[in-house]
């Protein structure tokens, strides 16, 4: 047996949800140099076309679903019309998510509710259509995109650390339930990595400082650095890897 096989994800079709950019595209690259087939999603069509050309310029097959993942009816009928219409989607990476800091104490309601819609009840709505699916089939992987906030809290990101507690027991849930259809269900949980959310801090140099010093690998990660989690929780090398969270953070986590 080739073992290299067991990564290989040709003739499986990859939907990421907000993949127009930053970590959610470079997980649907990596999948689609693995042999997927994508779905890219999102709310911002015109982003999203210019994340297909990229791909498909490099000679990988691309999809796009437009539609804002707390939408139940639009997720429901954009999956369901793929679904009848095209083919199965056997990989969903719920990565759609958002960040608004402040103070505790003065933070507006609204948008404690916004993030928490977004990034929970998000990933709650495209897994449970999708899931549907998958139950059907007896087969599926679902990714998490957890945080190190799953696990630690920061100052001014409180409904953030939240949201992303909820995903890593969303996660461990779904895998208890879903395991016995044959549906993996696991996390990836990125430390501090370079993206266009997190220039502000990039550019802090006082939190460049900080982070690099706290950090054991002594940098920022790089998005193309979670290809290699993405590939192998999609892939048959975990068929019996379920309700994990895999730690992508050079080494934050396990310092104190």
């Amino acid at each position: 047996m080739n073992s290299l096989s067991l990564f290989n994800l040709k003739g499986k079709t990859a939907l990421i949800t907000g993949s127009g950019s930053g970590i959610g595209l470079a997980i649907a690259e990596g999948l689609a140099g693995a042999g997927a087939r994508i779905i890219l999603n999102g709310r911002n069509e015109s982003k999203l076309t210019d994340a297909e050309d990229k791909l498909q310029k490099q000679g990988f097959t691309v999809d796009k679903l437009v539609f804002d993942v707390t939408d139940s009816n639009a997720v429901n009928k954009a999956i369901s019309e793929y679904e009848n219409n095209t083919g199965s989607i056997d990989i969903l990476v719920n990565n759609a998510g958002i960040n608004i800091r402040g103070p505790f104490e003065d933070f507006d309601e609204g948008d404690w509710k916004t993030v928490l819609d977004i990034n929970v009840n998000g990933a709650m709505i495209v897994s449970q259509v999708v899931g549907r699916y998958m139950i059907k089939r007896a087969a599926g992987k679902i990714i998490n995109i957890c945080s190190m906030q799953s696990e630690l809290g920061r100052p001014t990101i409180v409904p953030y650390t939240v949201s992303k507690g909820g995903i890593k027991m969303l996660t461990r849930a779904l895998a208890t339930e879903w395991g016995g259809n044959n549906i993996q269900v696991n996390g990836i949980a990125p430390g501090y990595f370079e993206t266009e959310l997190t220039l502000p801090l990039k550019n802090d140099p006082e939190f460049d400082k900080w982070l690099c010093n706290r950090t054991p690998a002594k940098r920022w990660g790089q998005p193309a650095e979670l290809i290699g989690a993405a590939i192998f929780l999609s892939s048959d090398a975990s068929n019996y890897v379920n309700g994990n969270i895999l730690s992508v953070d050079g080494g934050l986590l396990a310092s104190v």
